[in-house]
């Protein structure tokens, strides 16, 4: 039985390992399929657009995006002249796109990077080990996503706060408008029945003089 689980839990270790490794696909961009390395993460397309995004500015590069409504190259990131020794030992422009994984499920994504090299595709001269270099930086960029995650859900939990809190300050808000309008309307109430009671008062005494009459 020790045996059994012994493995249970290997095979699982190899599904979830294979789940998450880096593959090669292509990708059309600048009007044309694209060699491209690609993989899936666990992780919503901000946090894993933000690791990317964070750690390449930290080497130095900002990104130029892609926009226009008819643009079909829009929501590709351009990093021009990137030297990133973690992927390759040559200057490279570095091309990613990150996409939901699907439209029903958006907390998964799928990253797409296309490396050039003078304008053509840097993979068609990659040997096995140039190849792998790439995929192992890829990779390695889940604890960057990770801290991304956390930093969004640390956001979106500030965010829920400050709108709890402003909600419970309209209500309180709300409350004392509605305990002055209450004292108010008693201290209302207060001085009409007064007024009813004298005028039931004056009332009388007209009534008194008509039986005199």
């Amino acid at each position: 039985m020790k045996k059994f689980s012994f493995f249970l839990f290997i095979g699982l270790a190899i599904s979830t390992l294979s789940s998450a490794q880096a593959y090669e696909g292509m990708v059309e961009f600048d009007k044309k399929k694209q060699d491209a390395f690609m993989i899936d993460y666990s992780y919503s397309p901000e946090a894993v657009e933000d690791a990317i995004v964070k750690k390449m500015e930290k080497l130095g590069y900002k990104p130029k995006e892609e926009k226009g409504l008819f643009n079909k190259d829009k929501g590709f990131k351009v990093f021009k002249g990137a030297f990133v020794t973690e992927a390759s030992a040559d200057r490279l422009d570095y091309i990613i796109k990150v996409e939901p994984k699907s439209k029903k499920n958006k907390d998964e994504s799928v990253l797409s990077l296309i490396l050039l090299k003078d304008g053509g595709n840097a993979k068609a001269g990659f040997g096995v080990n140039e190849v792998e270099q790439v995929k192992e930086f890829l990779r390695n960029l889940r604890p960057n996503i990770e801290a991304a995650d956390l930093e969004i859900q640390i956001r979106n939990q500030e965010e829920a706060i400050a709108k709890a809190e402003k909600k419970m300050k309209s209500l309180k808000a709300e409350k004392e408008e509605l305990e002055k309008k209450l004292a108010d309307n008693i201290a209302d109430q207060e001085s009409t029945q007064k007024d009813i009671d004298n005028q039931k008062v004056t009332l009388e005494i007209l009534r008194d003089k008509r039986k005199k009459d």
